[in-house]
């Protein structure tokens, strides 16, 4: 059996509600949480805190000084790890359903105010992905499009490691 893992990637967040919804979905499917720096916040604010609610223990949250640092840290760890990245933005050139999501998955997002840099889309260029919307809308919050497409990698990989039946529920 493939052993699954998502990485959800946020790129200088500022808003700190948002980061804490981002690590109670991450808590909720199994996904590791990067923080690449400059935060528009602590991660210690109550607001990142409450958001996440009792959460926060039951998620890896990892930080970075910089794009730089995360970057060669992934490449210690997987040497091909940016060509299983998929880049989240408005720019993107494919729908967030198309791609067929590696075993070892990262998706990676953009600040709330200005997305990801343009150098970072470029790299990934044939894995930049959207989430399709009206014309005239200019993003989902960063937090929702964050459980969109992680729930998308958890169906297309089957659900591993989360429960289908309701809480509590034995049967």
């Amino acid at each position: 059996m493939k052993e699954h893992a998502l990485h959800i990637v946020l790129h200088e967040p500022e808003i700190p509600q948002n980061t804490g919804n981002i690590a109670r979905t991450c808590a909720a499917i199994g996904a590791t949480l990067h923080l690449i720096e400059p935060l528009g916040f602590s991660v210690d604010e109550r607001a990142v805190r409450r958001a996440g609610l009792d959460y926060w223990d039951q998620v890896s949250v990892k930080t970075y000084a910089s794009w730089e640092v995360f970057s060669s840290s992934q490449e210690d760890r997987c040497h091909d790890w940016f060509s299983r990245a998929y880049c989240l933005t408005t720019k993107g050139y494919h729908n967030y359903t198309e791609p067929s999501y590696p075993e070892m998955t990262w998706l990676i997002f953009g600040k709330e105010t200005k997305g990801l840099p343009m150098e970072i889309i470029d790299r990934a260029a044939n894995r930049a992905i959207r989430i399709p919307m009206r014309a005239d809308s200019r993003s989902l919050n960063l937090s929702n499009a964050v459980a969109v497409c992680g729930f998308e990698v958890f169906r297309q990989w089957g659900w591993p490691g989360l429960a289908l039946t309701r809480y509590g529920d034995n049967t």
